[in-house]
């Protein structure tokens, strides 16, 4: 059965991290990840600004690189090791952001809880928000947190393997949604990595990402339905 999510719990607000910053049991986790086509360096961008005492979380590396498709799942023993490093033990709440408001952050929020993680939320408005109020930002690496003991609680009901998703769209039952943007969906522009066709899966449909979001933030309860009627 899977999960429901508690909407009060899945954002938390810059004025409530600021007053939180720097207790004991709170990771920040900066989960900046930008599209091929951008030009742009998430890891860059983080040492030039971030969150004070927030700790990079790469989505590139923290995967399963033993397949050639980007951003697989790792091993819940390789992201054990990796929490682990990154200071992020059992019991303790993370928060994460991103640099373009809301984009790459609800990823890392997702793959936190497919790993058994319950007290995670997402930092509405993300960097922009933080670094447009005037909250201090802090540049370089970043600082060094004592290791955590971090147990993974695999949770398999918020994954669907390709063999779900064809019987989905063979079936019926679950509806696909395809969050890619409308010419994408179409197969009129051409999809940013290279190699892959154009188009999308039959029976899918499409709720372009950016039609749920309002100045870098989700929008409110009225916006979010008029998008999904």
């Amino acid at each position: 059965m899977s999960r429901r999510i508690d909407p009060e719990k899945l954002f938390v607000t810059t004025a409530w991290l600021a007053e939180r910053l720097d207790a004991p049991d709170l990771i920040v986790l900066d989960a900046s990840w930008h599209m091929p086509a951008t030009g742009r360096d998430a890891r860059a961008e983080f040492l030039a600004g971030h969150v004070p005492g927030a700790q990079f979380f790469d989505i590139d590396a923290i995967a399963d690189l033993s397949t050639d498709l980007p951003h697989m799942l790792p091993k819940p023993e390789v992201f054990a090791a990796e929490m682990r490093r990154l200071g992020f033990g059992d019991g303790m709440q993370a928060v994460v952001y991103d640099s373009v408001g809301i984009f790459s952050a609800p990823r890392l929020w997702w793959t936190l809880t497919v790993f058994g993680v319950d007290r995670v939320s997402i930092l509405a408005g993300g960097l922009p928000a933080w670094r447009g109020e005037g909250r201090p930002l802090e540049q370089g690496e970043a600082r060094k947190r004592a290791p955590a003991v971090f147990t993974p609680r695999f949770d398999a009901s918020l994954v669907a393997d390709a063999q779900a998703v064809r019987r989905a769209l063979d079936l019926g039952g679950p509806q696909v949604v395809d969050a890619r943007g409308a010419e994408r969906f179409r197969g009129w522009a051409p999809e940013p990595r290279p190699g892959l066709r154009s188009g999308h899966m039959p029976g899918a449909l499409n709720l372009p990402f950016g039609d749920v979001l309002e100045g870098g933030k989700l929008k409110d309860k009225p916006g979010l339905e008029a998008a999904f009627a």
